[in-house]
């Protein structure tokens, strides 16, 4: 049989097509089956369907025409809108910036004057928009649309359109080989035929590669560059800095393309572009946004939020609260509650009707609740203004960093901040006033922007307290006294072992793992970092804290930039006090003097430098000893609560603990041990002697420590 398309070769494939509802049986030869397919894949509405067999690619398939009785006769308007492969796989930007679908672009004005300059080149008019995430490169393109549709561009570029290309699209359904190649070939002709047309490719990196199969090299940046090199067709592309090398790569892909550097805008440019996308947001959230909201966005977006750029984190957070304020803010509307209105009415005759007095009363009662909601709905519709405490705890919950304005409960708290901690770090009151000042420093909003609330070198002889001030601390501010990061610096005793704390370099084991000391801090900025004897660390951990230090921040091994600027850095050491110099007198200075003396032969002077305060602990006396006997003993009672058990001690039991526990080489370490000797052994026997015991009485005899049931 004859094929009934050409009339002259042998029909080997028996196609089934539905054309304008109706079903026809053809017989095609594969040429002709071939370039009615090549038709229809222009044709929006015509498909393929039920394929037998043959050794076309396709031939085993069912191929379905499907038709809405407008298959062949298509409307101008219908070929107007979806010209061809263009159309299918692209996004007209130009028709969305008519249709008032895009943002106004605001303070772009010198990328899009470039890209422009770039477009009006002869050669190589490719330009492409290079920046970090969320600067606004989209946002570019899509000015460029809206210039063209307002008319504020050169002549040569005001017939033209600008298409957002999707890759996904353009490679999807491509899995034969050649597949990929024809539709590439059939998009270049098209953009080729259509010189009105501005292709913009959206992550351009992604066109490196996509498409090619193995063994090939035939991706779509290879197929585009001929076009590309003799201006046949337009491009524009956006991509970020990182993934701009995939490009770079490719030097020939590369030379065809113009960058365009998209820096990161100000704060004064950010407040500019909130200003003008902020009737967009208040029309759908319904709320209202103040300048000084609008510069609050700005300047807390920038401080607080580390991770992104301006102006994208800055618009996120003016979504959100807005977001927020609306659904806390959201009422029934008035037409779903006259619609129930008018249901009730009419249940309250048909009640009365059937003479059911009873629930005609209730439905009576409720036609009366819902008029008064529908009065409410009606005068709610004023919208709401937005306050920067609105934005502050958004913040807050984002970052976990205190922005919002201390209540009355927190500003008692942080007015005896040094009260408290004072009352479980005992005889170390310099310390404890020095740390206190400075996290009420941060709370009040009186520290420095660019560096940490505080850094602190605790100096002194084991067993005074320096830890324990920091665990104190932690317990103060956040609820628990393990609410910090500490980092053992023995484990840091070594050269090679420093990149845990940043991550290990490129080319090493453990590069794809975050380093112990960044990862932390970037997901918990508001954080106390405990670097307990710092003495022991590796020099170069030094190094890593002048940075942090100083300026408030510090690079990892993934190249992301982590902020310290919420952080209290505390380091201990006990270096230099087993060697302290006799002064004669009572010179507070001339110890400060001494103490410092002593450190710089262990610490470099810019390390020491650095810190806020070097705090010298002292050693502690026989009076300190008897509060920090109370505060274990205290310990102690919570712990055996559980058994029911009072403790009672007399006071010649306290000081003969304190005697036997005083050595102000070691601090209150060894009074823990006497408790443990002297007491808790001789408690635990009693327990476990005794059927039961409900109260312990401690006290001395003989000149020995005695605990005997009461």
């Amino acid at each position: 049989m004859k094929c009934q398309h050409c009339g002259q070769n042998e029909a080997n494939v028996n196609a089934s097509v539905i054309v304008n509802g109706q079903r026809m049986e053809m017989h095609l030869c594969n040429s002709c089956l071939r370039e009615i397919q090549g038709n229809m894949m222009n044709q929006a509405n015509n498909f393929f369907s039920n394929f037998n067999q043959g050794q076309n690619p396709f031939e085993n398939q069912f191929f379905q025409a499907g038709g809405n009785g407008q298959t062949g006769a298509r409307t101008k308007q219908q070929t107007r809108k979806r010209e061809g492969l263009l159309d299918q796989l692209g996004k007209n930007l130009t028709d969305s910036a008519r249709a008032g679908e895009i943002d106004p672009i605001i303070g772009r004005d010198q990328e899009i004057k470039r890209v422009i300059e770039t477009l009006n080149r002869r050669n190589k008019n490719n330009p492409v928009l290079i920046g970090e995430p969320g600067v606004g490169k989209t946002a570019i393109a899509e000015g460029l649309a809206l210039r063209i549709v307002e008319g504020t561009v050169p002549s040569k570029l005001l017939s033209k359109e600008v298409y957002l290309l999707d890759v996904a699209s353009l490679v999807a359904n491509t899995g034969i080989r050649g597949q990929f190649e024809e539709r590439m070939k059939k998009l270049i002709t098209e953009l080729q035929e259509r010189k009105d047309v501005i292709l913009f490719i959206d992550e351009i990196h992604l066109i490196v590669g996509a498409g090619t199969a193995e063994s090939s090299q035939m991706d779509a940046g290879n197929i585009l560059k001929p076009a590309l090199a003799r201006g046949e067709m337009q491009l524009i592309g956006a991509t970020t800095l990182k993934e701009y090398r995939q490009i770079e790569k490719d030097p020939a892909l590369e030379r065809r393309l113009q960058p365009v550097i998209v820096k990161e805008p100000t704060l004064e440019q950010t407040v500019q572009i909130l200003h003008g996308i902020k009737d967009r947001y208040e029309a759908f959230h319904e709320v209202n946004y103040s300048d000084d909201v609008i510069e609050a966005f700005a300047t807390l977006s920038d401080r607080y939020i580390q991770d992104r750029f301006l102006p994208d984190k800055a618009i996120d957070l003016m979504d959100e609260v807005g977001s927020r304020l609306n659904l806390k803010n959201s009422q029934q509307d008035a037409n779903s509650l006259q619609q129930r209105l008018d249901e009730i009415v009419k249940e309250k005759q048909e009640a009365a009707e059937r003479e059911d007095y009873e629930l005609a009363a209730n439905l009576r009662y409720q036609e009366i609740q819902l008029q008064k909601q529908l009065e409410k709905a009606d005068d709610s519709e004023k919208v709401t203004d937005v306050t920067v405490a609105d934005i502050e705890l958004i913040v807050e919950e984002k970052t976990g960093i205190p922005v919002t304005k201390m209540q009355a409960e927190e500003q008692k708290q942080m007015k005896g901040l040094a009260t408290h901690l004072r009352g479980k770090v005992i005889g170390q009151d310099e310390a404890v006033d020095k740390v206190a000042k400075a996290i009420r420093r941060s709370r009040a909003g009186l520290k420095s922007k660019e560096r940490p609330i505080g850094s602190f070198l605790f100096v002194g002889p084991t067993g005074v307290g320096k830890t324990e001030l920091t665990k104190v601390l932690a317990e103060e501010l956040f609820g628990k006294r393990d609410a910090l990061i500490r980092l053992d610096m023995s484990e840091y005793m070594e050269k090679h072992s420093v990149s845990k704390i940043i991550g290990s370099p490129p080319g090493y084991v453990g590069h794809e793992e975050a380093g112990q000391l960044t990862e932390k801090v970037r997901h918990n900025p508001y954080s106390i970092i405990l670097l307990d004897e710092i003495e022991k660390a590796h020099p170069d951990v030094q190094n890593m804290f002048l940075q942090i230090m100083e300026d408030g921040h510090l690079t990892d091994s993934q190249g992301r930039m982590v902020s310290f600027k919420e952080s209290v850095i505390i380091m201990t050491s006990n270096a230099g006090t087993g060697t302290k110099k006799v002064n004669v007198g009572f010179n507070n200075t001339h110890d400060a003097v001494s103490t410092l003396e002593n450190l710089s032969d262990f610490f470099k002077p810019e390390f020491l430098n650095r810190f806020d305060a070097i705090v010298e602990f002292n050693e502690l006396t026989k009076e300190n000893l008897l509060s920090i006997l109370d505060l274990m003993l205290h310990e102690l009672e919570e712990t055996i609560e559980e058994n029911d058990i009072e403790i009672t001690i007399t006071s010649a039991a306290k000081e003969k603990l304190v005697e036997l526990g005083y050595d102000p080489r070691f601090g209150a370490r060894p009074l823990r041990r006497v408790i443990q000797d002297k007491i808790e052994d001789q408690l635990t026997d009693l327990i476990l002697e005794s059927e039961s015991v409900d109260k312990v009485h401690i006290d001395v005899e003989e000149d020995e420590i005695i605990v005997k049931q009461a």
